[in-house]
């Protein structure tokens, strides 16, 4: 895995570190080794590795904390996923069976994540295989599913590759122009390359273009494109190999291979989806201003409504960090800054500083994009002029998307208007279910409504305590002398810790007292019993009666000798199940 002491590349080197982790977490966990190796195989690999990637070192602290998360991840992971081999080898023994099904080592290494390598060395240890042809067509199966789903970045699957053979790659001036003309090079209708085409949607294919394809995180663009023959819409664009694929609908007259056209991007749409890119890179730079240099893309997403960023981060942001984050995007935004875009070569972009992604493909020129004080990165995408442009940003949430990884949901410009007007109509209609006439003093009004509500549960709880009461002396009329013992049994209807409260009173009432009451709220079924200390000593054992009671209606539990509660499921069985209760009484 390591050659030389240093890992081999910067793209790798993520994978090969959690790799070494991973397999240290486990051989840990198996063999008793304890943390603090851990740690220090950790301290030798970024030693091993300083010189090559200096930023090791510089984030040594955030590094051991993933290793302990991976621990504590990890051996969550081997228990349950112990517990779950356990339960198969042992039905397949009663089976009289020697093999484990590639099914149930598939769903272990695929729904469970506990490692394959290590199914086998379990398996082994009690003279068991594994089904390895049905465990490799399954996981081959489920590589196909997940490169069908993906397709390619382009959003074509791999098998319309040959549709696209001969075509050249498409000129691109999105950068500067919204709308340009076109020829026509290759239309795509029902998976076959076609001459012409006068309805429906299809594929289209120009020479250049000044639609932006889908791609770096941000959506495609729209709009439309006509000529003297022809009027359509473009309603989504993708690329692969630097040739540009736009899904269109013709609206109007007949497109053929050669024709040219006047492309134009919907412009408004267009400008939305700048401000959220934009406000995506700023985002990172304060991310990392505020939470530290270990923060990375992970993903993201933006189109004309929000910005999505995923970043690494192994903890929820506190509120105070949101508010630090979102003020330092916004002050960018009000410095009013340009934005710098030089089109140079990968080394003089890291002299720059700019920032790029891990496993992604760069060329031999790249675009570093500057904006704002600190945001510099890689970025084929579009942008704003000046960060003035993106107007406002708001967060609208925070979230956990994967293990070390955090998510946040944002907008800009007038998606933050919409955002407010929004938040405003939701305390408009507060203020009017709280009948408050000024939405500005419903937080007032609804402290006043909680005390009111408090006040009101006070006179329930009240007033149910006296109903309690009453039924319980009417309960207690019933009881009845078996042996030895004073016994209550009933059907109630009323809360658990009601009925619980019930039998305390004829346990603290009655030594020689057993009440057993089945209780039926709001649809479930429970047991409460209780018995005064003569009746423990004349041999009432609560717990041990409500065992025998629930599983006459399907249900279990136990408890102590003088107070238990337990479950049951079928109600129509209470009757029953308290005759029961009243049999084992009886044998005392």
């Amino acid at each position: 895995m390591i050659s030389d002491g240093v890992i081999p590349s910067n793209e790798g080197r993520g994978y090969v570190l959690r790799r070494i982790i991973r397999r240290a977490c486990r051989h840990g966990k198996l063999l008793g080794i304890n943390r603090s190796f851990l740690e220090e195989l950790c301290e030798i690999v970024i030693s091993l590795n300083e010189n090559a990637y200096p930023e090791l070192k510089t984030k040594r602290e955030y590094i051991l904390k993933v290793v302990r998360l991976e621990e504590e991840r990890f051996n969550a992971t081997i228990d349950a996923g112990l517990g779950i081999l356990s339960g198969i080898i042992t039905a397949a023994e009663a089976e009289g069976k020697d093999i484990i099904s590639g099914d149930d080592a598939f769903k272990l290494y695929d729904t469970f994540g506990f490692p394959i390598d290590l199914v086998r060395e379990i398996a082994a240890e009690k003279s068991f295989s594994i089904d390895e042809e049905a465990f490799s067509r399954l996981m081959n199966e489920q590589k196909a599913r997940a490169r069908a789903a993906r397709g390619n970045i382009s959003g074509w699957a791999d098998g319309q590759g040959s549709l696209l053979e001969g075509i050249p790659a498409t000129e691109f001036l999105g950068y500067t122009e919204s709308s340009c003309e076109a020829k026509v090079v290759a239309i795509i209708s029902d998976g076959e390359r076609v001459d012409t085409l006068n309805e429906g949607e299809c594929s289209v294919i120009f020479d250049r273009t000044v639609f932006y394809g889908e791609g770096g995180g941000q959506v495609g663009d729209s709009g439309e494109g006509k000529s003297s023959e022809v009027s359509f819409s473009v309603l989504d664009t993708k690329k692969t190999s630097g040739i540009y694929i736009h899904e269109i609908k013709i609206e109007s007259g007949k497109l053929s291979v050669g024709d040219t056209v006047t492309l134009a991007i919907d412009k408004t749409r267009r400008e939305a989806i700048e401000r959220n890119h934009s406000a995506c890179h700023l985002l990172q730079a304060a991310l990392r201003s505020v939470l530290g240099n270990h923060v990375e893309q992970a993903g993201s997403y933006v189109d004309e409504n929000r910005v999505r960023f995923d970043f690494t981060h192994l903890s929820a942001l506190t509120e105070d960090e949101l508010s630090r984050v979102e003020a330092i995007v916004n002050k960018n935004i009000l410095l009013a800054e340009e934005s710098c875009i030089t089109v140079t070569d990968m080394a003089t972009a890291k002299l720059m500083g700019a920032m790029a992604l891990f496993g992604e493909k760069y060329g031999n020129e790249v675009r570093v994009v500057r904006m704002g004080m600190s945001s510099v990165e890689l970025c084929g995408g579009t942008h704003v002029s000046n960060t003035g442009n993106i107007g406002l940003f708001k967060i609208i949430s925070e979230t956990s998307v994967a293990a070390g990884v955090r998510r946040i949901e944002a907008t800009t410009g007038l998606g933050v208007i919409a955002l407010l007007n929004e938040k405003q109509e939701l305390i408009n209609e507060c203020a009017r279910e709280l009948k408050s006439p000024n939405p500005n003093n419903i937080a007032k009004k609804a402290q006043s409504v909680q005390t009111e509500l408090k006040e009101v549960r006070r006179e329930l709880d009240s007033l149910n305590a006296k109903v309690a009461e009453m039924k319980a002396e009417s309960l207690l009329d019933g009881m009845k002398t078996i042996g030895s013992f004073r016994v209550l049994t009933a059907k109630v209807e009323m809360k658990p810790d009601a009925a619980r409260a019930l039998t305390d009173t004829v346990k603290a009432k009655y030594p020689d007292g057993v009440a057993i009451l089945a209780v039926v709220f709001e649809g479930r079924l429970n047991f409460v019993a209780a018995a005064g200390k003569d009746a423990v000593a004349g041999g009432v054992h609560c717990g041990n009666i409500l065992r025998e009671v629930s599983a006459v209606t399907g249900g279990k539990g136990g408890g102590r000798p003088d107070s238990a509660m337990s479950g049951g499921r079928d109600i129509d069985k209470i009757d029953a199940a308290l005759a029961r209760a009243v049999e084992i009484i009886s044998a005392l």
